[in-house]
């Protein structure tokens, strides 16, 4: 018997972390390194899907063959999730998006007081970013599927159902950050903890699961929602 073809997609996969500039030389971001992304954007490549990539700053490489969005700022990639994510079948929403950006940003590099042993109160003002997976969550098409990740310290299951329900998203990927001393996942090429949930109540656990193996299982997702859609 001849194994059974899998239909070709439309993919959009973000990754990488997003930097949002304080003056010239400083800038606030996070851990992430595009690892989990990129592990996406080859295999759903593999898999024979059209892959198109948004990737924040990483010092990852694009898979042959993938289509790749470089942006650097949070709102630079909501613009190009904006600008993409009509022609594509789902979303598979990756990148770790800082949730905040400085007010102003110094044109010029901002200076220490420059006087030996004194202490001086600098503070920096912050205003929320856009939040991009529920901007396109409201515009989509009853076609299109979008998975989500939420990444937590704390009552992990609960905090994903949460972000689940109110973005509206076919299913989430939770992970837990890891304790102190104990590596930097899910950031890196780490194991992971987490969990699978989806909008009809299925939660699928997972722990210390290498990332290619978590990648083929957020594309199981996708494949299994979008093929889903089509006999509806």
């Amino acid at each position: 018997m001849k194994p059974r073809r899998r239909r070709s997609y439309r993919l959009l996969i973000t990754a990488g972390p997003t930097r949002e500039p304080i003056d010239p030389v400083r800038f606030i971001s996070n851990y992430s390194t595009g690892t989990l992304g990129y592990a996406l954007a080859r295999m759903a490549r593999a898999r024979g899907h059209q892959v198109t990539l948004i990737s924040g700053p990483t010092e990852l490489v694009a898979p042959r063959g993938v289509r790749k969005i470089d942006v650097e700022t949070a709102g630079e990639m909501e613009q190009a999730v904006v600008k993409t994510f009509p022609k594509a079948d789902g979303l598979i929403m990756g990148a770790a998006v800082a949730d905040f950006r400085p007010i102003r940003v110094a044109t010029q590099k901002i200076k220490r007081s420059g006087v030996a042993g004194s202490l001086r109160l600098w503070q920096l003002e912050l205003v929320e970013n856009p939040d991009i997976v529920a901007r396109v969550a409201r515009q989509r098409r009853g076609s299109q599927a979008i998975i989500g990740f939420a990444l937590e310290t704390e009552s992990l299951l609960a905090n994903a159902r949460r972000k689940l329900k109110s973005k509206d998203l076919d299913a989430i990927v939770a992970t837990q950050l890891s304790p102190r001393g104990k590596g930097r996942g899910p950031f890196g090429t780490d194991p992971v903890d987490g969990a699978i949930l989806d909008r009809e109540g299925r939660t699928k656990s997972f722990r210390s699961l290498a990332k290619s193996r978590l990648a083929a299982r957020i594309l199981d997702t996708v494949e299994e929602t979008l093929a889903s859609r089509a006999k509806e």
